[in-house]
């Protein structure tokens, strides 16, 4: 049974365009709101992707995870609230954004201005998370997830497919560590405003992660 069973896959979403995003500002703790191209662009993304024998079915998710933060939480609705009966989800700080601690709300530049050195990827953030602090989190994250596809392809318990709608960072970082690169790689990996990635396996094999699609449907800044 657990052959004939398709591999789970993890649906791992950025929420919607806000001022921020489009500024460029660091968005951790802040809680601001969707713009209404944001809004616009998710409830578009929801139609196309989301209900009954689309892509995203309700009946195949065991689990949505949405961070706390307004912009995730109203990104989630508007994927969600069509359809009869939204899934299984919970809030938590687990996926919630880096916290960028001193340079909240900062451009790139302003921080440069700052430290002229710094680099996310490997400095992490002054009185918010360190590299560490995020590589943790986020494997974390990734254990239960696993923990989930697990049960699923191999005992047929719950369902095939688990959400995250989460941030920027927290999915560059996400993505990156799923795949088992160094949290540094996921500088690689652009994730645009209300871009949903797809995460699975290669040859039907739990031990083989995989990046399977990026930024679909996604608009490009």
């Amino acid at each position: 049974m657990a052959d004939e069973r398709p591999m789970p896959r993890l649906f791992l979403i950025r929420h919607g365009q806000t001022e921020w995003s489009i500024n460029g500002r660091h968005t951790g703790r802040t809680d601001i709101p969707l713009t209404a191209q944001g809004e616009q662009e998710a409830a578009e993304q929801a139609k196309i992707l989301v209900g009954a024998g689309k892509l995203i079915d309700p009946k195949n998710i065991c689990t949505v995870m949405v961070s706390p933060r307004i912009r995730a939480h109203r990104t989630f609705h508007l994927l969600f609230d069509h359809v009869p009966e939204a899934p299984h989800h919970v809030t938590t700080e687990e996926v919630r954004e880096w916290d960028y601690g001193e340079y909240e709300g900062l451009l790139s530049s302003e921080i440069k201005q700052k430290n002229p050195t710094w680099n996310i990827w490997k400095d992490g953030c002054p009185g918010g998370e360190s590299t560490e602090d995020m590589c943790q989190r986020v494997d974390n994250v990734i254990a239960k997830v696993r923990e989930h596809h697990r049960a699923w392809k191999e005992e047929g318990k719950g369902c095939r497919d688990v959400v995250i709608v989460a941030h920027g960072h927290f999915n560059r970082v996400f993505i990156s560590r799923w795949i088992n690169f160094p949290l540094c790689l996921g500088t690689h990996f652009n994730v645009e405003p209300a871009g949903i990635a797809i995460l699975g396996y290669n040859h039907r094999n739990l031990a083989e992660p995989a990046l399977n699609a990026l930024n679909l449907y996604a608009k490009p800044i």
